[in-house]
Parts: C-alpha cells; sequence; structure tokens
C-alpha cells in the first residue's frame, strides 16, 4: 500500500470514535483505488467518510464497501446472525474488570443448564481468558470436526475460550482488527450445537469486541455486572449506555461483592456497602437481578475449578445464582414475545 497515502488516511476518523480507517483496519487497498470495507451498512456513514476522504484531495478512486445483509433464514432477529442455530445470545458486560464478570457469567450459564435449557458459554474476553480454569478445563485441548472446532462439554454446558486455543500465560497484544476477527471465528468455526442460549462473557470496557459481537449475532438481551462502591457504578453506566447505543436490551444488574458472608456464623455483612445498583438500576429502567455477596465457596471454587453453581448448590451464592437465572429466562421470553432485539445495522455512538 501507498505509505504516504495512508498517513493521510489516519486523519479519517471512523463516525462515532476516536479511531481511524486506517487503525481499525478498513482501509484494503490504496493502488490503484482506495477500497474500504467497514462494518455499518448505514448510508450516513459510507457518505461521511466518502466526504471525508474527497477532501484530502488524494488523487485516487474511492471504493467503500459494506456488509452484505442476507434475507433471514433462520430464527434470528436481526439482519445478521452466523451463528443462526443458537436461538439465544446474552452479552455480559462490565464498565471495568476485577467485579466479577466471569464468575457471573458461568454461574449463570450452569443455573440455566439446570433448568433444562440447552446452554453454551464463549469466553470473549480475548485478553483475559479465565473461564476454563474457572470451570476447570485449563488443560483440556478442544477436538476437531471436520473444519470446526467441538466446544468442551463441562458442568452441562458447552464452552469455549481463547484461553484453550493459545499456550498458557501467553498474551495477546492485538488491535481491534485482529480482535473482531477472532470473535467471528470462535462464533461460526466452533461447531455450537443447537443452543437455547449462548453466554458471551465479554472483555470488560465498551469497545470492538462488544461492537463486533452486537453486528455479527442478534444479541437477545445483556446483563451488566457491578460492585456497590461508587467508582465501580459510574464505569457500569458505560457499560450500560454501550447497551442503549447497541439497541440491546438490558435483562438486569447482577450486583457482586454485595455484603460478606461469615464462614463462622454465616451472618451477613455490608463490609462494601450495597443497594448500590439500584440507582443504576432506576436509571435505566431495569432491576437488579441479583445482589451476590462475598462467599469463600465462590473464591475456592472459582481459584479450584469447581463452580458454586455445580459443587455448592445449597450456598447463598448458588441460590441467587439460580433466582437470577430464572429472572433472566423470564426477560428473555417476555423480549422475544415483544419482536425480539434488533441490533442490526448498528451505528455506534460510542468513543
Amino acid at each position: 500500500m501507498n505509505e504516504e497515502i495512508l498517513e493521510k488516511l489516519k486523519t479519517v476518523v471512523y463516525p462515532g470514535f476516536k479511531k481511524s480507517v486506517v487503525d481499525f483496519g478498513f482501509v484494503k487497498a490504496t493502488d490503484p483505488k482506495i477500497v474500504l470495507e467497514i462494518v455499518s451498512n448505514k448510508p450516513e456513514v459510507a457518505d461521511k467518510l466518502r466526504a471525508d476522504i474527497t477532501a484530502l484531495n488524494l488523487n485516487r478512486e474511492l471504493e467503500i464497501r459494506t456488509p452484505h445483509i442476507e434475507e433471514e433464514k433462520s430464527n434470528s432477529r436481526s439482519g445478521q446472525n452466523i451463528a443462526p442455530q443458537i436461538k439465544n445470545f446474552v452479552m455480559i458486560s462490565s464498565g471495568k474488570g476485577g467485579v466479577g464478570k466471569s464468575t457471573t457469567t458461568l454461574n449463570l450459564a450452569i443455573s440455566l443448564a439446570k433448568m433444562g435449557k440447552k446452554v453454551g458459554l464463549l469466553d470473549a474476553d480475548i485478553y483475559g481468558p479465565n473461564v476454563p480454569r474457572m470451570l476447570g478445563e485449563e488443560n483440556t485441548q478442544p477436538s476437531v470436526v471436520g473444519k470446526q472446532i467441538k466446544p468442551i462439554g463441562t458442568h452441562g454446558i458447552e464452552m469455549m475460550s481463547m484461553g484453550v486455543l493459545i499456550e498458557a500465560g501467553q498474551g495477546l497484544m492485538w488491535r481491534g482488527a485482529m480482535i473482531m476477527s477472532a470473535i467471528k471465528q470462535l462464533l461460526n468455526e466452533v461447531a455450537w450445537s443447537d443452543l437455547d442460549v449462548l453466554f458471551l462473557d465479554m472483555p470488560p470496557g465498551t469497545g470492538d469486541a462488544q461492537i463486533t459481537l452486537a453486528q455479527s449475532v442478534p444479541v437477545t438481551a445483556g446483563v451488566c455486572v457491578t460492585t456497590p462502591q461508587t467508582v465501580a457504578l459510574d464505569d457500569s453506566a458505560r457499560a450500560m449506555d454501550m447497551f442503549e447505543k447497541l439497541h440491546i436490551p438490558v435483562a438486569g444488574i447482577v450486583e457482586n461483592m454485595s455484603g460478606f458472608i461469615c464462614p463462622c456464623c454465616g451472618k451477613e455483612y455490608d463490609i462494601f456497602g450495597k443497594d448500590g445498583a439500584q440507582s443504576l438500576a432506576t436509571g435505566y429502567n431495569c432491576e437488579v437481578i441479583a445482589q451476590i455477596p462475598i462467599e469463600p465457596a465462590i473464591r475456592i471454587g472459582g481459584d479450584a475449578g469447581r463452580p458454586v453453581s455445580f459443587y455448592a448448590p445449597d450456598s447463598v451464592s448458588a441460590k441467587r445464582y439460580a433466582q437470577a437465572a430464572a429472572k433472566l429466562w423470564e426477560k428473555i421470553e417476555q423480549i422475544n414475545a415483544n419482536g425480539g432485539a434488533d441490533n442490526s445495522a448498528i451505528q455506534p455512538t460510542m468513543k
């Protein structure tokens, strides 16, 4: 590619973002013409890019390629679904790391499977894939069936993670385009069964992975995970805003570290505060579907690959996860009864 033209194209910011079309990897050619492949089929996005690039006077013909939306051939509700055998997708997100997002995801998945649903879990946290260890599968090697990878069956669910596909301890220094590609491969190159629900354990924040998923499959609902502290709630508000901008219905909020259960007396103490997530839920017209306390069984189970919902079903936390899973399924049914989610042809506006 022409390096001089690429440098000039770095000044062209993708609408709604702070990154350029070059940073996103959308520039596919510069000679003999400039070719852009973008992820939105909104005409106004292409028009804005065309105007900005034309203003640079690069003396090149410009071609902007947009996604081709095929006619619906499945039960999906949006214009695109690269995993049509899956009935519902639930995105679990948080505004920041360390709030128990992965713990929440796998315990909700196991709880829903115990209700008789066919459930899968995609660990889409590319930079910190902890789900394999938390399920005791960090040394399990997935098998290949034909041209697809077979998901790992564990604790009554199907699971796939970048953590079982790369060498242990290997750091991934990937930019946006590589993350987008990896997310799509984990969706359509894994032989997922005909699932009732696929849980998507997202990286912290509101970045490339979330946008790619929302544009690749019809996300039925989102769940935000937070802790009671004000700092965590501030970041969680950004995650809730992301759901809104991606047109993803919010099924509810899970408040982790909501009290501490003393292992000696069983009494619950509000050491980090409590009910902080309620104001967030009120502001976004949803509910807190679970308040999960700090309970030794959760930490021990996570480190040992023995999830509390599977191995300690009588614990306080397991019972609350079960209640949250029931509320989540009820919300999924309500969303589908009202026509389902429609996050097709998204024009993101997050920063």
